[in-house]
This record gives structure tokens, C-alpha cells and sequence, in this order.
């Protein structure tokens, strides 16, 4: 029997309406197969959605910042590298009094667990501290042939914010304290996954090369169509100093035996100078003390005048007459001209008056 209503005031019965059957009901099982084959098609086809719908789970932050006293050089290379990591943040420079176990509390006010502080000295002299605050390890290093995004005239390029491939020479593997240094810049130079003001490109590489014992930085463009390297910049030579088992101190891990000061390194240069110079004086004066000896007279060889022929002798004739003078033309021209000149002006000024 069909369910039945009744109404509030108590009248008859009514009989309840039937739902209305749907379309995709009404449809036979095989449409339904097809229109489900035809979602799995689109599902396979569907472009998935961008990157930066991920969850940012790798919560690294870099502190870059310099002491006082840096020159505009080093400066624009701060800004540069800021540009680069979209993970970095920025402080105030730090006085050169205060010492560098106060950058881990800098760091912690900050929310950093990576840092770059660029150190100078001398206002010529650039060091780089990279550090993993607050327990370390850290490294020094002496930064030379620096070379800053605005100086270099390349013709590469970059989206602002874009992640970058890391590109380490094969020698970071073969010793120990490259192998640390490859994982402490792996953390520091590589841009986060998701992170929110990173974009979701891969257009660049930073490439960390070992030569002559010092670790070259450069930055390419990679150009799609070829996959060719363009390179933007900046670039700069990392001259490792000392590896520190702490953030900025502790034990000494490692110390470069090819490490040259610029002190001394200026000190051997004026010395070259010096010796050149020195060596050109007494030259000088081994010449003087030459011409002040006296000249060694050798006794006559009678054996030097063999092939000697005597000249005729001429005889001596004694001049008893004055010679006349000689005659100058040239003023003896001259002195004839001035008359005529003369003669001239005297017969133009008769007829003038």
C-alpha cells in the first residue's frame, strides 16, 4: 500500500507524492561506465596545479648583514645576495666593539638558524663568516675579486625570487672539510620548497668551484631552448681561513695551511718593491767606485806596431800673409736693398707733395 498523509484538521487521506527520479538515474548502466571512463581520461589530462599550493615544511632563514666600515663594493653584494635568497632576512650593521658571540642572540631575535656576515677590516680587508647558529659549525673565509650584479655587463637573467640548482665541483667529496663546507652551503644558498616568497621556477645555478685551494662563486641563467649557461652574476673567491666547531668560535675543526694574509701579502710586495730597488743602488754605486779607481796603464807591446805603415811627412809651411776676409753675400744683398727701399721712398714723397 502507498504511504498515506494526514492532514492537522483531520480530513482524508492523501496519497504522498513519489520523488522524481534523476536523469543519471534514468540513465542505462553502460552510459554510466562510459561517463566514468571519461573522468578518469580528464582526471589523467587535468595540468596539475602550481608548486606553491604545497605545505612549507623546510623553515630555514638566513640573516645577512655586514660590521661597519664596508665600502660600497661590499654592500652592493649584500643586496645582491638578498635579491637572490627570497629565504634571507636584513638587520642593522653591527659596531665593530662588540664581539660576534653576540650575533647568535641577534639571530635568535630574528628567528635566523643560518647566517652571512660580512666582516671588514682595514676598510680594504672583507672576511665572510658562514654560520649555523646557535650551535655551529662555522667557517671564515677571506672574500677577494669581487664583482657585483650592477659592475658586470652579462647578458643572463632571472625571475626574481626563483629557486636555484646547486652545482658543486667534485673535489667537495674527496676531503672531509669540503664535504662540510658543500653541506653548509647547501643549506644556506638553497631556497626553501613553498616557501612564500619563493616562485615556483628553476631558471638558475649557483656553481661552487675548488681552485687553487679558494672556492669560486658564479650564477648562470639556464636558457630553455638549449639548456645553454648564461651567466648573471655576482660573482666572487672564497679563500677559506678556519673551520670552527661552534657558531662563531669554539674548537678549531680545520685550518687552511695555504691561507696568506693580506697583511703579509702586502708585506711581501712592498718587500719585492724594496729589493728591486734596493738592487738598482748598488748598481749605481758599484759604477761610481768603477770610475773612481784608477785607470790600469799596460806596458807598450812591441808587437802592436808591426802592421802599422808611417805616413809620408808632409812639410811645415809657416803663413807670413794675412788671409783676405771672406766675403758675405747674404749682407751684402741686404745692404743693397735697404738703398733701393731708400731711393724709393725718397722719390714718393717728392712726387707726393
Amino acid at each position: 500500500m502507498a504511504a498515506t498523509k494526514r492532514k492537522r484538521r483531520g480530513g482524508l487521506a492523501v496519497k504522498a507524492k513519489r520523488p522524481k527520479r534523476n536523469e543519471k538515474d534514468a540513465r542505462p548502466p553502460a552510459k554510466q561506465r562510459d561517463m566514468a571512463e571519461e573522468a578518469e581520461e580528464e582526471e589523467r589530462d587535468r595540468i596539475p596545479g602550481p608548486v606553491c599550493k604545497g605545505k612549507w615544511k623546510n623553515k630555514e632563514r638566513i640573516l645577512i648583514f655586514s660590521s661597519r666600515g664596508i665600502n660600497f663594493r661590499t654592500r652592493h653584494l649584500m643586496q645582491d645576495l638578498r635579491m637572490l635568497m627570497p629565504h634571507s632576512k636584513a638587520d642593522t650593521k653591527m659596531d665593530r666593539k662588540d664581539k660576534l658571540f653576540v650575533i647568535n642572540e641577534v639571530c635568535e631575535m630574528k628567528n635566523c638558524n643560518k647566517c652571512i656576515y660580512f666582516e671588514a677590516k682595514k676598510k680594504q680587508d672583507l672576511y665572510m663568516w658562514l654560520s649555523n647558529s646557535p650551535h655551529g659549525p662555522s667557517a671564515k673565509f677571506l672574500v677577494q675579486n669581487i664583482h657585483t650584479l650592477a659592475e658586470l655587463k652579462m647578458t643572463g637573467n632571472c625571475l626574481k625570487g626563483s629557486r636555484p640548482l646547486l652545482s658543486f665541483d667534485p673535489a667537495f667529496d674527496e676531503l672531509p672539510h669540503y664535504a662540510l663546507l658543500k653541506e653548509l652551503l647547501i643549506q644556506i644558498f638553497s631556497t626553501p620548497r613553498y616557501h612564500p616568497k619563493s616562485q615556483p621556477f628553476v631558471d638558475h645555478v649557483f656553481t661552487f668551484t675548488i681552485l687553487d685551494n679558494r672556492i669560486w662563486f658564479r650564477n648562470f641563467q639556464i636558457i630553455e631552448e638549449d639548456a645553454a649557461l648564461v651567466e648573471i652574476g655576482p660573482r666572487f673567491v672564497l679563500n677559506l681561513i678556519k673551520i670552527f666547531q661552534g657558531s662563531f668560535g669554539g674548537p678549531t675543526l680545520y685550518e687552511n695551511p695555504h691561507y696568506q694574509s693580506p697583511n703579509m701579502h702586502r708585506r711581501v710586495i712592498r718587500s719585492i718593491t724594496a729589493a728591486k730597488y734596493k738592487e738598482k743602488q748598488q748598481v749605481k754605486d758599484a759604477q761610481k767606485l768603477r770610475k773612481k779607481e784608477p785607470k790600469t796603464i799596460l806596458p807598450h807591446d812591441p808587437t802592436a806596431d808591426v802592421f802599422v805603415t808611417p805616413a809620408e811627412e808632409k812639410p811645415i809651411e809657416i803663413q807670413w800673409v794675412k788671409p783676405e776676409p771672406k766675403v758675405d753675400l747674404k749682407a751684402r744683398k741686404k745692404r743693397v736693398y735697404k738703398r733701393q727701399r731708400k731711393m724709393k721712398q725718397k722719390v714718393n714723397s717728392g712726387n707726393a707733395k
